[in-house]
């Protein structure tokens, strides 16, 4: 069980403003950076769960399930109704943004998508790296300064540089 007081990123009073949820109300954006095991994705599904119970509308997904949304948009009813359910919501949260390259085609339609949610939707993106090497994953620093243009006007950055919470408690079948 992940406990709350062991995270060291964020304070009480940060937490507190968080679960207000006003910055949802003003179409901000969340983005929570730092290694794997910091809480980032736990922090996420938490504030969409709490949301959830306060009325909003929540669509989680993570980076590689939405490139492949995108992509059979075109061509599948079942990524045209998930990306309609995405579109309307009032918080949707990607999980592991820019884990991996993206090619052309790929940066295109994260733009677009991008651009569709705009002063529309608010965003938590949680991720390894920071928004200044994503620019190095995609190829082309026109495309990635227009999303980080975009996801960076209203935004709150919170870096989570605690150590792995899995690392921290291992569990081990032998003593």
């Amino acid at each position: 069980m992940f406990r709350i007081e062991e995270q060291t990123a964020i304070s009480e009073r940060q937490l507190k403003q968080l679960r207000e949820y006003q910055w949802l109300e003003q179409t901000y954006n969340v983005i929570l950076l730092g290694p794997p095991g910091a809480g980032k994705t736990l922090l996420a599904v938490g504030l969409g769960i709490e949301a959830i119970h306060k009325g909003f509308q929540v669509y989680f997904t993570t980076m590689g399930e939405l490139m492949q949304l995108l992509k059979t948009e075109d061509m599948t009813r079942k990524s045209q109704i998930q990306l309609r359910r995405l579109r309307a919501s009032d918080l949707i949260i990607i999980d592991d943004v820019m884990y991996m390259a993206m090619d052309q085609r790929e940066a295109t339609l994260f733009f677009q998508l991008i651009h569709q949610l705009y002063e529309r939707s608010s965003i938590i993106l949680t991720s390894n790296r920071s928004p200044e090497e994503w620019t190095e994953l995609v190829g082309n620093e026109g495309m990635m300064t227009a999303i980080l243009d975009r996801l960076l006007h209203r935004v709150e950055v919170i870096h989570m540089n605690n150590e792995s919470y899995r690392i921290k408690h291992q569990q081990k079948i032998f003593d």
